[in-house]
């Protein structure tokens, strides 16, 4: 793929999803991954940093323990799918990139873990300095411990995550599809997206849901939102077929999602959050001052949703939908107390000291 060549990009996720690593009856597609190994070590060699973000845990866990439905009848089977085939998972890639004389490292990751800021920090400073080392670390959700609640749900969105934690300059998904179409690639007279310089809802009319192997929990849907959580971080995206022998080294058709002016470290990191805890909504006169950077203030706040304590990563919303994602000055109930309320008079409703806005804009990006 030589628009993420070494020299252009020099730390780089690859993404490789279930049904390019596990055939139809649950069995690693041994000789492909041997390719793709071949491929990493080029790159590495090259001066390349590599980081893949791997599924097929669920599918291989689900033949080794015979479970109905690919290990995906009911969350406790997935949760065993995915423990019993994590361990077969990174023994394969530890032995193919072994015998490319690379060294595989096993992170697995929950959505905590990057929600969270302190576990944020923390697992990109394994990550930096894995890659530092020339070790390439084989990523995956935690699927023995995450429940619906607590999950990415898709290893696209993880990749990006993953990207901006590892502050990479690419993401690469390898799929069973080679790239954006304009309608479902199904039909005849589809046409081909190469390149998208902005995600707009033109181009979310174009994804089309679900996947086409079956085995895998994403989709076009899930790959855009991954290319929205990428850009937003300055960091360029890719769809690329994985269903011919060497991928990473053909020059063949892709859909390129360009990134974003890169912004601040804390700023892409929440603007790449997957979970609000809540939303306040504004008037028109304030969705305006937010988007010339100012901070959100009580007297534009209309209403509050949801449970929230100060910290939290709250959703403001104006007359025509979200605009900002920020942290929480205040908790639910006591922005409610505020919202319409001048600063003077917000010391005797609150009976201390008040800040300086409900949502500051140091801690604040524009979706």
């Amino acid at each position: 793929m030589h628009l993420f060549s070494p020299d252009a990009c020099p730390r780089l996720i690859v993404k490789i999803g279930s049904a390019l690593l596990v055939d139809a009856d649950g069995a690693i597609r041994r000789q492909w991954l041997d390719g793709i190994a071949a491929d990493i070590a080029t790159r590495v060699r090259a001066g390349q940093q590599i980081a893949v973000v791997s599924s097929g845990a669920i599918a291989l866990g689900a033949r080794r323990l015979n479970l109905p439905k690919g290990g995906r009848a009911s969350l406790e089977d997935a949760q065993a799918a995915a423990a019993t085939g994590q361990i077969a998972l990174s023994q394969v890639w530890a032995e193919v990139l072994a015998a490319n004389r690379l060294t595989a490292a096993q992170i697995l990751l929950t959505l905590d873990d990057l929600e969270d800021r302190r576990r944020y920090l923390n697992a990109a400073a394994t990550l930096g300095r894995l890659l530092t080392l020339g070790v390439v670390p084989i990523i995956n959700e935690n699927d023995s411990v995450a429940t619906a609640e607590i999950r990415f749900g898709d290893n696209d969105r993880l990749a990006a995550r993953v990207a901006q934690a590892a502050d990479a300059q690419g993401v690469l998904l390898l799929s069973d599809i080679d790239g954006l179409y304009d309608r479902n690639p199904a039909l005849p007279d589809a046409a081909h997206i190469p390149q998208v310089d902005r995600i707009d809802t033109r181009i979310e009319a174009m994804a089309d849901r679900g996947s086409a192997s079956g085995m895998g929990s994403g989709g076009m849907v899930s790959k855009i939102e991954a290319a929205r959580i990428a850009a937003s971080a300055g960091v360029s995206l890719a769809i690329a077929s994985g269903r011919i022998d060497r991928p990473l080294s053909a020059d063949a058709r892709h859909t390129i999602f360009l990134p974003e002016k890169r912004t601040r470290a804390r700023k892409a990191w929440l603007a790449g959050r997957l979970t609000a805890k809540g939303a306040i909504t504004v008037d028109a006169g304030a969705a305006k001052a937010l988007t010339e950077g100012r901070s959100l203030l009580a007297i534009g706040a209309t209403g509050v949703r949801g449970l929230f304590f100060r910290g939290d990563l709250v959703t403001i919303e104006g007359p025509d939908g979200p605009i900002a994602r920020g942290l929480a000055e205040y908790d639910n109930a006591e922005t409610q107390r505020l919202i319409g309320t001048r600063s003077e008079d917000q010391g005797d409703i609150l009976g201390y000291a008040p800040r300086a806005a409900l949502v500051h804009r140091n801690h604040m990006v524009l979706l």
